[in-house]
């Protein structure tokens, strides 16, 4: 029987229509809040091991609880949609945000602000797939392109805003703020989605919860993601912290495998979908491309405040060009995605973040800013140009039911690529300082120029999966 455009996804070039962009911007409104307070927390780790008379490596739990339990969220929120319906499990993510946040706020040692924090990561862990499954839902295959434009907003804000936020939050008020601004910001999301977010019908089949797929692909991701955040420790990748939870990620990853593809239950993640070229090549191009976004995101405020001097509030806003060639492009980008297909706009984009990349790849103490700066807003603006595609790939063709298990592995594959991009660079750079005469402005710069080549490398490889992305053309011819 052939399947009609309700059921099956494709990057239709059609607008969205009002009522699609109202539910988009206010879910993505809800998302912000995750997004700009793990970045405003980053900044904050100095400050808060003195405040709570702690020490930096016990307070990094604060960001490192949060990632472990986010990462055991992320493959629930295919189970809970199908059993709940997105609408459901949207808000009661935005309510789990929103208690953790004040809970967070009322901390009153570095065990209580830790516990909290790893509620909050189930409450993000929860938030960022059933946006994505929730918006491709409601948009019914229609202007695929700009929805995911839309859908990267909070992605991009963050990285950007939260620096500078988290900046001027440290230099005048408490740290508590950081977590006091999340409660306006949920409330309202929680209010304007129970308006307006249409409800939604939870699968017909009811799917039983797959408690031994949770059991086993819920603590692949999250020990995976603590294992890479351990390679740029001291040890680097051969210590024992490192390996350990790699390999045993590596392990329960593979039984995940063997148990989904002979189970007969409903698998928290479909490992079919790999089957097909499509959907295979924009998982492993978003594992790449999460090293080149990521792994910059971490070398920029990083030299910018290391070789050159600057504060974290100064840091932030010398990062705002690479945000603002994002915005410039982002629905554009879309657009052109929905017309000619995805293979053609990553292969281009790619190029342009590599070359984009070369003037920090020879940036030294005293490079121009304004140079700096130009290569920072070609770069985010080429950027748009390699996430929103890959994604409209992804879900390209598939099925409504599909729909909540390809918004698992995009964000496991994302977020997996954004970390190993980052300690990858991150051992770069400790490496390069090892083998160096010490830790002066000339080594520390030669440093960042060698990741930063690194970095441009990550860009170069995934133009290898990048050639097998969708396109438009073929996908016509076939129908």
């Amino acid at each position: 029987m052939a399947k009609t455009q309700a059921e099956v996804i494709s990057p239709a070039t059609e607008k969205l229509d009002r009522g699609t962009l109202k539910v988009a911007l206010i879910l993505v409104f809800g998302a912000i809040a995750s997004q700009l307070d793990s970045t405003m927390v980053n900044v904050a780790i100095n400050t808060l091991a003195s405040d709570l008379h702690s020490t930096v490596s016990a307070i990094q739990w604060v960001i490192t609880g949060y990632v472990l339990t986010m990462g055991l969220a992320v493959p629930v929120s295919g189970w809970a949609i199908q059993r709940f319906g997105g609408k459901h499990v949207y808000m009661f993510s935005l309510w789990v945000f929103l208690i953790s946040s004040v809970l967070c706020s009322l901390a009153w040692n570095t065990g209580s602000l830790v516990a909290f924090r790893l509620i909050q990561g189930i409450g993000a862990g929860l938030l960022v797939p059933t946006m994505q499954n929730v918006l491709v839902q409601t948009a019914g295959g229609r202007g695929l392109g700009r929805l995911i434009a839309i859908i990267s907003i909070p992605a991009l804000l963050g990285p950007i805003l939260g620096p500078v936020i988290g900046g001027l939050i440290m230099d005048n008020m408490s740290w508590r703020w950081i977590f006091y601004v999340n409660i306006p910001v949920m409330t309202a999301a929680l209010w304007l989605s129970w308006r307006h977010i249409p409800q939604d019908e939870p699968s017909k089949s009811k799917p039983r919860f797959d408690l031994i797929g949770f059991l086993l692909l819920s603590p692949a991701f999250a020990v995976l993601i603590y294992g890479i955040s351990k390679m740029s420790d001291p040890g680097g990748p051969s210590s024992a912290g490192a390996l350990v939870p790699l390999a045993a990620g590596v392990v329960l990853l593979a039984g995940y495998i063997l148990y989904a593809l002979r189970s007969s239950r409903s698998p928290l993640l479909d490992l079919h979908l790999f089957r097909s070229r499509h959907f295979l090549a924009s998982n492993v191009t978003l594992f790449l491309s999460g090293m080149v976004m990521n792994g910059a995101l971490l070398l920029l405020p990083l030299y910018y405040e290391q070789v050159r001097g600057e504060s974290v509030l100064a840091t932030g806003l010398l990062l705002i060009p690479q945000g603002v060639g994002m915005l410039i492009t982002r629905s554009w980008i879309g657009g052109l995605a929905d017309r000619i297909g995805s293979r053609r706009i990553v292969l281009v984009s790619l190029a342009v973040t590599l070359a984009a990349s070369i003037p920090f790849a020879f940036a030294g103490t005293d490079t121009s800013h304004l140079l700096l700066g130009a290569a920072q807003l070609v770069r985010g603006a080429a950027l748009n140009g390699i996430l929103i595609p890959i994604m409209v790939s992804a879900y390209a063709g598939l099925r409504k039911e599909q729909i909540p298990h390809a918004s698992i592995s995009t964000r496991i594959f994302q977020t997996i690529g954004g970390a190993f991009g980052s300690a990858v660079l991150a051992t770069v750079i400790s490496q390069q300082l090892a083998g160096g005469t010490g830790a002066s402005l000339g080594s520390l710069a030669h440093a960042y120029q060698a990741a930063f080549w690194w970095s441009a490398g990550f860009a170069a490889v995934s133009v290898l999966p990048a050639m097998f992305l969708s396109n438009v053309r073929k996908q016509k011819e076939g129908a």
